[in-house]
């Protein structure tokens, strides 16, 4: 098999497993086995060999959405509901820092790129396409942050954006947070249009806090409470989602 066929399999086999995660086909500290994952996997790939499913395995591993230990094989992360609030606290401080520099730097050919995943994003809600609306909107938040410029901070949010996907996806099922949630992107681009960096930054926070609050709500039943974890930032958290109501 060629290299680039081999690597091309091997992304392939890795978004598949990264949808079947996000959705919730594969739980939290589920083993992932290599033979059944192998062969369903195969069935879209016209037979999927070993060798490409690990590099698939090892492609999520790196994205915090897989766990390879020796001896035991790979399972899906499974994250406490600390560790997901502290990661969002983190994505809205980096949004934040992000904002009022992408307004500052953004031009009119990025700002064209976003209206096309704008409405490429209206089109997946109308056709109630979760997935694909769900992707494009990680997609939207991810050329903001890009568009300040800073290489690292576009690293590290696209990072951490990838190890809690799962976790936010599950908002996305009330509708009533989907309806709100396209309502605040129509916000998001007319500010980001305006070029207004400090309404931006508020609106990018309250918006991950709102989703927060509704998939907390799905996913907090099925989450380990972490011991050694403070309530600093609990009552942070509390304040600042307060603050957007």
């Amino acid at each position: 098999m060629p290299p680039t066929e081999h690597g091309n399999r091997s992304q392939i086999a890795a978004q598949r497993l990264r949808q079947m995660i996000i959705a919730g086909e594969l739980a939290p500290g589920q083993r992932i086995s290599e033979r059944e994952i192998g062969t369903q996997l195969g069935e879209h790939l016209d037979g999927l060999s070993r060798t490409p499913l690990r590099e698939a395995l090892k492609i999520l591993a790196a994205e915090g959405l897989v766990t390879i230990a020796p001896n035991r094989g790979a399972t899906v992360t499974a994250l406490s509901i600390e560790e997901v609030e502290e990661s969002i606290d983190l994505l809205v401080g980096l949004e934040g820092l992000a904002a009022e520099a992408a307004c500052a730097r953004i031009g009119d050919d990025g700002i064209t790129a976003i209206e096309a995943l704008h409405a490429a994003m209206h089109a997946a809600y109308r056709a109630e396409r979760l997935m694909d609306y769900f992707e494009i909107n990680q997609a939207i938040h991810q050329h903001i942050v890009d568009a300040a410029g800073n290489r690292v901070l576009s690293r590290i949010y696209a990072a951490e954006c990838a190890r809690i996907r799962r976790y936010r996806y599950a908002g996305n099922h009330r509708h009533e947070r989907w309806d709100r949630a396209i309502a605040e992107h129509d916000q998001i681009l007319a500010v980001l249009k305006e070029r207004n960096g400090t309404l931006l930054r508020e609106l990018l926070r309250a918006h991950h806090y709102n989703g927060w609050q509704v998939s907390r709500r799905i996913v907090a039943p099925t989450l380990a409470t972490d011991p050694a974890a403070g309530t600093t930032g609990a009552r942070r958290r509390a304040a600042a989602k307060t603050n957007t109501q």
